[in-house]
């Protein structure tokens, strides 16, 4: 049985997106295992909710790639494999790194200074352990950053990548500390951009997202909390 009290939806909130935000949550927290089926009343009951809005909120969640309907059971949370955060990491390099290192040499200091907020609260998310506060953050400044490109589809397409590769158990990673290191490497992107250092930056990029790459490892390998 999941543990979802915490994330009771209170009743004035428009159902299906805040039930689907919270079962995004429980993914992350890892109080949804990959793997194991759950009932929308099951989900419901721990929610406070209907099953109804639970229903369509794992509809969304299924068209995102993050469960897959198990007929007349419920809906299995989908599992990574080795090979699914490989592809994952290689696409977002081959996007990503040229990316920055073009839009370092055309972006302005001003519009790049925009995203320091947000880089600075990656920091400060994952040094408080605010593991929800951290992946809004992150989602935030890469694709406040690619966004500079000027590219539609290309932001559209990384966001559907980052959406699918989610790191199921990430707060168990966050309880060790272990993104601190990762959160920091947003503010070093940062400046050596602002600094106009496209190839740095290009290398900088390169490296994070290996680390992310080792992260989702650790995080789907790791016993998950239920």
């Amino acid at each position: 049985m999941p543990h979802l009290k915490s994330q009771a939806i209170p009743v004035q909130a428009p159902l299906r997106d805040q039930v689907a935000e919270a079962l995004r949550a429980a993914l992350i927290a890892g109080d949804l295992r990959p793997g194991v089926v759950y009932s929308a009343p099951t989900l419901a009951a721990e929610l406070g909710v209907s099953a109804t809005p639970v229903r369509e909120a794992m509809l969304d969640l299924a068209r995102e790639g993050l469960v897959e309907a198990v007929r007349n059971k419920g809906f299995r949370v989908t599992e990574m494999t080795e090979r699914d955060l490989d592809e994952f990491t290689e696409i977002r390099t081959l996007i990503e790194v040229p990316t920055v290192g073009r839009v370092a040499t055309t972006a302005t200091a001003e519009q790049l200074e925009a995203l320091r907020p947000s880089a600075q609260e990656i920091v400060t998310a994952a040094r408080e352990h605010d593991v929800l506060a951290y992946v809004e953050a992150d989602h935030r400044f890469h694709l406040g950053l690619l966004s500079l490109a000027g590219n539609h589809h290309l932001v559209q397409v990384v966001a559907d990548l980052r959406t699918r590769s989610r790191l199921f158990g990430l707060g168990s990673l966050n309880e060790t500390g272990r993104l601190v290191a990762s959160a920091e490497e947003h503010v070093e992107l940062l400046d050596l951009m602002v600094a106009g250092r496209g190839a740095e930056a290009e290398e900088c990029m390169r490296r994070h997202l290996a680390h992310v790459r080792t992260l989702w490892a650790e995080g789907t390998a790791r016993p998950l909390r239920g």
